[in-house]
Formats: structure tokens, C-alpha cells, sequence
């Protein structure tokens, strides 16, 4: 399989497939595709797992696109201004924000999980449930805003402002702790918690999220009737 992330801050992916070859996204997850491209839309693991998805943020009903013949090509655009991400999650499991899946090859297993337990979930600045990648194969993210990767060394600690955690690989730990300091909580515009990743491994840090962005474009919307 091969394929191509274009569109710069309005990204989307084609995914270039073979005969036999498939991939699967949400429902409404394509955005164009080749003549020979089947689709066939299901629950993927059943009613339970379709409902814990909507709960990430994703539909209850996926989409898996097969190619009928050589050549083909299907194409999916990120609903948000941000990137586009390729994981490979042969030899890693990832966890992400809701709502970051895109699409993957079949072999990826896409779940729910709560980082940390409850506390982790309520106060992780991702809600209650994240997404959780395994399998194998490659999976295809859409993050918001621009990506930075960090390498965390063994011991190595992150402190992230809320929401800004992306995706991070499993061996991570990943815990939320309140800021410290009546000032701090009162006046320092963090919120009560924040983030804190602790290597060995990986993290994706992003620069803007949907709600950063509504808050800044909310106060300039008017109410009043015309």
C-alpha cells in the first residue's frame, strides 16, 4: 500500500491500493475515490464496540473500502484545519484524542480506553475516553494544528497544557495533576490540570485544538439579530 498526505494546513490522504487490498474509516470518512473501489459499511466488532467509538468521537458504523481492481486510489480530508499523521502499529501501540482516527488498513484495531483510570479521563484534557490504536498495519491520524514529536528518554518528564496531548506511544505514563498555587489556579489561564508524560517514548504534541480555536472566535460572533 501506498499512499500520500497532501493539502498543508487542510490536509487529506490518498491511499493508492491494489486488487484485494482495503482500508476502513468512519462513516462519511471518504472523500473521493476510483471507479473499482467497493464499499461495505458494518458495526466492525459489534454493537458494543460501535457504541464505545461513539463515545470517542467516532461513528457507530464504519466504512471498509476494497479495491476490484489495480490502481485504484481513495481519498479522505481531515474535518479540521491540521495534519495529517501516518503510524505504523506493527510493533507499537499508540493512544490519541478522540476523534483522531481517519482511516486505516483493516488489521488496526481501533478501541476506547481511559488513560490513567478516572482521573486520567476526567482531567487528562481529552474527556473521559481516548482512542487506542493496535494490530498491524498503518493508521492514519488527523491532529490538530502543527505536530511536534518528542522523544522522551526513560525518566524524562513532559508537563502539557490541556488538551495539547495528541498521541503518545502506550510505555508512556501518562497522569493529570492539578497546578499548584492558589494564584496559578485563579489567574494563570491553564485551568486546574494539567498533563504530565513521562518516558521512555514518544509523544505528538499539537499546537491548537477545536475548542482552543472556538474560544478565541466565539467572542467575536454577535447574537444580535440583524
Amino acid at each position: 500500500m501506498q499512499y500520500e498526505i497532501f493539502g498543508g494546513s487542510l490536509p487529506a490522504v490518498t491511499v493508492y491500493l491494489d486488487k484485494g487490498e482495503s482500508i476502513y474509516t468512519q462513516s462519511g470518512g471518504m472523500s473521493w475515490m476510483t471507479s473499482s473501489m467497493k464499499m461495505e459499511t458494518n458495526m466492525k466488532g459489534g454493537l458494543f464496540k460501535g457504541l464505545a467509538r461513539a463515545f470517542s468521537g467516532d461513528s457507530i458504523f464504519m466504512a471498509t473500502y476494497s479495491a476490484n481492481a489495480p490502481n485504484q486510489s481513495i481519498t479522505c480530508a481531515s474535518s479540521f484545519p491540521g495534519s495529517i499523521i501516518a503510524l505504523d502499529v506493527s510493533n507499537n501501540r499508540y493512544i490519541c484524542q478522540k476523534s483522531a482516527f481517519l482511516c486505516a488498513q483493516p488489521a488496526v484495531e481501533l478501541k476506547v480506553t481511559m488513560p490513567n483510570g478516572l482521573k486520567g479521563g476526567l482531567f487528562g484534557g481529552e474527556g473521559f475516553i481516548m482512542q487506542e490504536l493496535s494490530g498491524s498495519g498503518i493508521a492514519f491520524l488527523e491532529l490538530d494544528g502543527s505536530i511536534k514529536e518528542v522523544e522522551l528518554s526513560q525518566g524524562e518528564k513532559l508537563v502539557v497544557d490541556t488538551g495539547n496531548v495528541a498521541v503518545y506511544e502506550s510505555r508512556v505514563k501518562y497522569s493529570a495533576e492539578m497546578v499548584k498555587g492558589f494564584a496559578n489556579i485563579l489567574f494563570g489561564g491553564e485551568g486546574l490540570f494539567v498533563t504530565t508524560l513521562e518516558g521512555p517514548g514518544k509523544v505528538w504534541l499539537q499546537t491548537m485544538t477545536a475548542t482552543m480555536l472556538a474560544s478565541r472566535i466565539i467572542p467575536f460572533i454577535s447574537t444580535k439579530s440583524n
